[in-house]
């Protein structure tokens, strides 16, 4: 079907739910996404309020010939399919929040972020097992995975996932858990979105009773020295200790804290589930190194939500990911000269994985685990004209420096269309493609890293 036959949201209108077509005053709001390099062209856009609309929109979009896909926040958009032929049902609008603190499990809509959900959790003592940033959609970091702060401790987010609400390719509402479909929910679990069009997840949380975080500051100068004693510190560190390296080039604006404004730098940041002073025992060798800026403190859950420091504005940018099961020695000059380029580069990060990262358990959804103890990500600002090859080569490189130590994928950190099968082992993937077929076997639903259905012998 061609966008020229979706001329006006009456045309396509479905039941209570708003929809509509490009040149609609609201258009371009709706289609906004996150990275501002991204240009979203959906055949057609649904508004839903609440379940019912979203159910309301699929129908439509099957009677018009269209697929469906779902967008909550805007992030990891790059990664979809191209939208010709496709409505898009943006979720945002689906924003219930609910939290059992005693039972400590959450239930939030597919348009909820973190940051609607953690500060809360924090004046409970609960922690959620959220990422780097709190302006990341709680629903598309859960279905693709979800590492963070508290994930060497706890593993993935996806598989602390107790439930999943959504509306399936033909339009049944369900509720699925352990015991009701547990093949599609084991799909959905690290599968992502290409199973049925999500509308809440139900999750559990974790208590806190004492959390150290912060972040020690060292010259970009110094990279290669800070990266050496982190890598050499790894093995040592329990699962209740999470340490990322990354190097920043800190903007020279106003809102940045003067100390660091306008300046680069080679920062070990950590979360300790426990007290500042075995903190401290354990990071001694970093911080013997003499930091700048040391603030690593007691600190309250919800300061997690800001320790990496991610921007939480709309940027056109390029990144790269990989895991790695090490961060070789050999590489850490290259690495160094690479990330101290900030004509290309904003952030060249690791993440210490690991731990019950690492650990296959037997209830796990379809992504179980890691297949590395290091995950790397670098970003890149697209500031101007002719500013994206220039980005794009500098990641090219950096990928190739760490290339050796090479690994595998995480989903959610891979922000343009890739072959999804290479995040999957070949057992994994043949289900997931079975799991496809059964739910929506004429592949209606289009998720972030597409699983399709696999053809019917």
């Amino acid at each position: 079907m061609a966008d020229d036959d979706v001329t006006a949201p009456r045309d396509i209108r479905a039941g209570g739910c708003r929809v509509l077509a490009p040149g609609d005053p609201d258009w371009d709001g709706a289609r906004s996404v996150f990275n501002l390099l991204i240009d979203e062209r959906p055949a057609a856009i649904a508004l839903p309020q609440d379940e019912a609309d979203v159910i309301d929109a699929v129908a439509v979009a099957r009677e018009r010939g269209l697929r469906v896909t779902a967008q909550g926040t805007g992030h990891g958009a790059g990664s979809l399919l191209p939208l010709d032929g496709i409505m898009l049902v943006n979720t945002s609008r689906l924003t219930e929040v609910g939290i059992d603190a005693e039972a400590r499990r959450v239930r939030v809509g597919a348009g909820v972020r973190w940051r609607d959900v953690a500060p809360r959790l924090a004046e409970l003592g609960l922690a959620a097992l959220h990422g780097s940033s709190p302006d990341v959609g709680i629903a598309g970091y859960s279905l693709g995975g979800g590492i963070g702060w508290l994930s060497r401790r706890h593993g993935l987010q996806c598989n602390a996932v107790r439930a999943v609400e959504l509306v399936t390719a033909d339009g049944r509402m369900l509720r699925v858990d352990a015991d009701h479909e547990p093949e599609l929910f084991w799909a959905l679990r690290g599968g992502g979105g290409s199973f049925g069009i999500v509308t809440a997840i139900e999750f559990d949380v974790v208590p806190v009773a004492e959390l150290a975080a912060g972040a020690l500051f060292f010259p970009v100068e110094r990279t290669a020295e800070v990266l050496r004693a982190w890598t050499d510190l790894l093995p040592s560190l329990p699962d209740e200790l999470t340490t990322w390296v990354a190097v920043i080039h800190f903007p020279p604006f106003d809102e940045v804290p003067a100390e660091v404004r306008g300046r680069s730098f080679a920062i070990v940041m950590a979360a300790f589930l426990g007290p500042e002073s075995a903190a401290r025992d354990l990071l001694a060798p970093v911080i013997d190194l003499g930091p700048e800026l040391d603030a690593l403190a007691t600190q309250s859950p919800s300061a997690l939500g800001t320790l990496a420091m991610d921007p939480e504005q709309p940027l056109p940018y390029r990144t790269v990911s990989a895991v790695l099961d090490r961060l070789p020695p050999e590489t850490i000059d290259e690495v160094a000269r690479i990330a101290a380029d900030a004509s290309a580069l904003t952030l060249v990060q690791f993440r210490h994985a690991g731990g019950a990262l690492s650990r296959v358990d037997a209830e796990a959804g379809s992504l179980a685990a890691l297949p590395g103890d290091v995950v790397m990500f670098g970003h890149g600002l697209v500031a101007g004209p002719g500013a994206e090859a220039t980005v794009r080569a500098r990641l090219a490189e950096l990928a190739s420096a760490v290339a050796p130590a090479f690994a595998g994928d995480y989903a959610n950190l891979v922000e343009e269309p890739a072959d999804a099968s290479a995040f999957f082992d070949a057992a994994t993937w043949d289900r997931l493609e079975r799991v496809k077929a059964d739910w929506d076997p004429d592949d209606v639903v289009v998720g972030t890293h597409h699983v399709p259905a696999r053809a019917r012998a």
